[in-house]
């Protein structure tokens, strides 16, 4: 459908005024890349400043964002490597008496381990990526990233101490 003369002088009145391409569109009806057409056949543009500024801005919330993602995501995995350190409680419900039987045992089983040290592997993977995307905050990301693997290799050498006693 053809856009009539009355809906180009409308677009060259609302830009006139101010408005963005697309509220230009929406009031006349029409699309954004008509709108620019219109525009740019009679020599008219558009202030972009206010669009690269809110992109700024957003780009600027999302590094923020990926940042406290990994703060949690690192808190997250140092509790849970601070966990197989420490007694750990294993239970068992069930039985045709519904019983409830608990011990504490030294530390976590090798399997809890396992599992903690791997969601913790998983972990570091995620904040590599999310310092490879930030380009805001990234001394802190790397700070982040350099305790995790402090972690993860403090864990090793116990893991590997237990290991070697375990296999003596």
């Amino acid at each position: 459908m053809a856009i009539s003369e009355t809906q180009k002088a409308h677009v060259l009145s609302l830009h006139a005024e101010g408005l963005a391409r697309n509220e230009i569109a929406r009031r006349v009806g029409i699309s954004a890349g008509s709108v620019t057409n219109i525009c740019r056949a009679a020599d008219r543009t558009f202030d972009r400043s206010e669009t690269k500024q809110a992109t700024e801005a957003r780009q600027v919330d999302l590094a923020a964002g990926r940042i406290r993602l990994a703060e949690k995501m690192l808190a997250a995995s140092e509790d849970m490597l601070d966990v197989i350190d420490g007694p750990y409680e294993v239970y068992n419900f069930g039985g045709k008496d519904n019983t409830f039987e608990s011990r504490v045992l030294d530390s976590a089983p090798v399997e809890v381990r396992r599992n903690v040290i791997t969601t913790a592997g998983i972990t570091f993977d995620k904040l590599t990526r999310i310092v490879e995307r930030s380009d805001t905050g990234l001394d802190q990301a790397v700070g982040v990233i350099d305790t995790l693997a402090a972690g993860f290799t403090a864990v090793a050498e116990r893991l590997r101490a237990e290991t070697s006693t375990d296999e003596a």
